[in-house]
């Protein structure tokens, strides 16, 4: 029977930082696609009438860009509150996790002498009976 092997908090931190910054980064680049994209199909509609816009189809491509870009950007909005809540929690845990690693590297300094203790108790008993 084998202890499965511990995994280095530092390591698992580094680790949650990472994934965080590449979904942020990730975020960002969609969100600055869309950005581009809709500036750049209402650039040629500028001097186009409201009537011939209603019915235009290109006008249907920017409305949809629009309703896009309030979404992407409303969910950027989003991600941002989870990802500062994420990073909260990252900080506040990794201070709970050192003392509880702390605490058990105490705890198995503490565990040796008890151990041999019991063992020697144990075959003191044997040797009474």
């Amino acid at each position: 029977s084998s202890v499965p092997p511990v995994a280095n908090p530092a390591t698992q931190r580094s680790t949650c930082h990472l994934h965080c910054a590449l979904a942020w980064a990730f975020a960002m680049a969609v969100s600055r696609i869309v950005k581009v994209a809709l500036l750049a199909s209402l650039a040629p509609l500028s001097g186009a009438s409201s009537s011939s816009s209603a019915a235009n189809p290109i006008r249907k491509v920017v409305t949809m860009l629009q309703a896009m870009q309030t979404k992407v950007t409303e969910e950027g909005e989003k991600s941002q509150e989870l990802y500062e809540k994420f990073m909260c929690y990252c900080k506040s845990s990794t201070g709970d996790l050192s003392a509880s690693i702390q605490a058990a590297e105490d705890k198995i300094g503490e565990l040796g002498p008890d151990i041999q203790g019991s063992e020697e108790k144990k075959l003191k008993t044997e040797e009474e009976l």
